[in-house]
């Protein structure tokens, strides 16, 4: 059995090896090359901003978590099963600097806080450490902004920390990280915050919150549906 194993990982490599060799050839091949060309599938993935079609946007900046980020694109950027667009998915940051993830990764924003057009949802995502967001006035205000023209506006974990400092939720539910709620409580009295040991989501007219993680595709496929 061992034998068959390591044939097996003998067979593999081979086979990587000759399909490396086979790539190196292909790009050699300046006919080859034309052909690459041609089948290059970047504008089959771009998705066209079309003005009819309701507006997703989602907020970025340094630090946030990415799986928030993804999350979002995950659940409204898929088309249905023939093709068709259902909703624009756009990403928004302060400039048009590439932003850098928790995780390390870098996230170029479609629009900035200048050019952002209508939308129909605002997406809220979280990081680690809130300080610099919270005391960014730009970012508040670009939520409190927002806020008038959005038909939703969603928070995920720490991100409910921007709702309240932008005071669009007063007077509303809200739920944020498990282990967040009693100090969201204290600093931004206004809002009723709920037992986040509890509760995974809330939805309280057009503010919807979650714990974040895996929660946040809770709140982005209800909003689908």
């Amino acid at each position: 059995m061992r034998s068959l194993g390591i044939i097996t990982m003998i067979f593999a490599t081979i086979m990587v090896s000759c399909n490396t060799d086979k790539s190196k050839t292909e790009v050699e091949n300046p006919e080859l090359t034309k052909t690459e060309q041609k089948s290059d599938t970047l504008t089959k993935h771009l998705k066209p901003f079309n003005p009819e079609l309701p507006t997703i946007g989602l907020l970025m900046y340094n630090g946030v978590l990415q799986s928030e980020v993804i999350a979002t694109s995950d659940v409204f950027a898929k088309p249905t099963e023939d093709g068709k667009q259902l909703f624009n998915v756009v990403s928004i940051a302060e400039t048009e600097n590439q932003i850098t993830t928790e995780e390390g990764m870098h996230f170029v924003p479609d629009f900035t806080f200048e050019n952002c057009p209508k939308l129909t949802v605002l997406f809220v995502p979280s990081a680690y450490d809130m300080y610099a967001q919270v005391h960014n006035k730009k970012i508040v205000n670009f939520i409190k902004e927002k806020n008038k023209e959005t038909e939703y506006t969603v928070s995920n974990c720490a991100g409910a920390q921007l709702i309240g400092k932008s005071g669009i939720a007063d007077g509303h539910k809200i739920v944020t990280w498990i282990g967040g709620g009693k100090q969201l409580q204290i600093d931004y009295p206004n809002l009723r915050v709920q037992n986040d040991s509890l509760v995974t989501f809330v939805q309280d007219g057009k503010f919807l919150s979650s714990n974040g993680n895996l929660a946040s595709y809770i709140s982005y496929l209800i909003k689908l549906t």
